[in-house]
Formats: C-alpha cells, sequence, structure tokens
C-alpha cells in the first residue's frame, strides 16, 4: 500500500473540457469532508467536482466514490479504479472538469475521468504504507542497551520509558517486525 505525504495538482485537456486532478492526503472522512468543502470553494463554478477515497481504519478500509452529477459509473468509479489499482490509501483524489462545450460520451468521460487520475498519480510521489503497532514491555536493566539496538533494526522507535525496579516501555513499531520482537521479548500488550 502507498499514500502521499503532500498535495499533487495537474492539468489534463480533452476537445475543449479541462479536468484539473488533485490527490490530497487525508486520515479521516472528516478531513475529506474539508478537503472537498474547501475544493467546492476553490472552484465554485466548475461544472463538476468528482471524488473518491480510501483510508485505511482499524477497523478495516472506507472507500467511497462520487460522481457529482456526471452520469452514473463514468467519474467517481474510473478514479477509484485507479486508486484501488495503484494501492493507495489514506487519499482523497478529486477531479475538477471544467465543460468544453463538446459532449464526451459515456466512454469518453470514463476515459477522461481514468486518464486524469492515473496521470495524477504517476506524478505524485507515493510513499510506502507502513502500519505501526504499539507494544508494552517490561525490561531488566541489562537488557535494555541490547533492546534498544534490536528495536533500531526493527525500525521501531520508544515511545515512553518509566524507570522503576524494571524500565516499563511503551514502544512503536511496524507490524510486519513484531512477531521478530515477541519471539525476542514477550510483550505485556
Amino acid at each position: 500500500m502507498f499514500y502521499v505525504k503532500t498535495e499533487y495538482r495537474i492539468d489534463y485537456l480533452l476537445k475543449k473540457s479541462r479536468f484539473i486532478g488533485i490527490i490530497t492526503p487525508c486520515l479521516t472522512e472528516q478531513e475529506v469532508s474539508n478537503t472537498l468543502h474547501q475544493l467546492h470553494q476553490e472552484y465554485a463554478d466548475a461544472s463538476h467536482i468528482v471524488f473518491a477515497y480510501q483510508l485505511k481504519t482499524p477497523t478495516g478500509l472506507i472507500y467511497r466514490f462520487h460522481d457529482a452529477g456526471e452520469p452514473t459509473g463514468t467519474a467517481g468509479k474510473p478514479i477509484y479504479q485507479q486508486l484501488e489499482g495503484k494501492h493507495l490509501v489514506n487519499v482523497v483524489i478529486s477531479v475538477v472538469r471544467y465543460f468544453g462545450g463538446i459532449k464526451l460520451g459515456a466512454g469518453g468521460l470514463t476515459r477522461a475521468y481514468g486518464n486524469t487520475t492515473r496521470q495524477l498519480i504517476e506524478a505524485a510521489e507515493l510513499v510506502p504504507y507502513i502500519e505501526w503497532t504499539s507494544l508494552t514491555l517490561v525490561l531488566a536493566y541489562q537488557e535494555f542497551p541490547a533492546f534498544e539496538y534490536f528495536l533500531k533494526k526493527l525500525e521501531g522507535r520508544i515511545i515512553e520509558q518509566v524507570f522503576m525496579e524494571c524500565i516499563n516501555l511503551l514502544i512503536e513499531l511496524p507490524q510486519q517486525h513484531v512477531a521478530q520482537l515477541l519471539a525476542r521479548y514477550p510483550a505485556l500488550y
């Protein structure tokens, strides 16, 4: 899976219609809503503002797409198919359309929205998505230096540490390395 860290925009012209592709990082549906509201203000004179998004949550993926008045299935779905095909999460892709006076037909619209999205994704800098897990551990003082070194090798980080009789730690590390860590250091959860 991949995501973007910053917003990217592209312009695509087809038969006098202007398509502006915008990919924006978003972590919640509220952020998506705020982003779309901003776009509606920025492009208040646009013919259509079509979008699709996919968010990774603790309970799974949330996705939506919307045709914004275009014929059903010709706008939001092609955007979502590109987003899904490239395994993007935590982004909203919007395509703003200014009608140029020449009708594109259902197939033409589908291709236009799909091509705009494809070009946008190719232009954006995609970053691999890393799913993080938090664990609580208790270590003896003599174990700490070796643990710290091992955690660094696993790309983990210490979030909180409390020094008492033992060291109580709250750590975060990529999900893919949890089994390796737990094989060596049992967690409290």
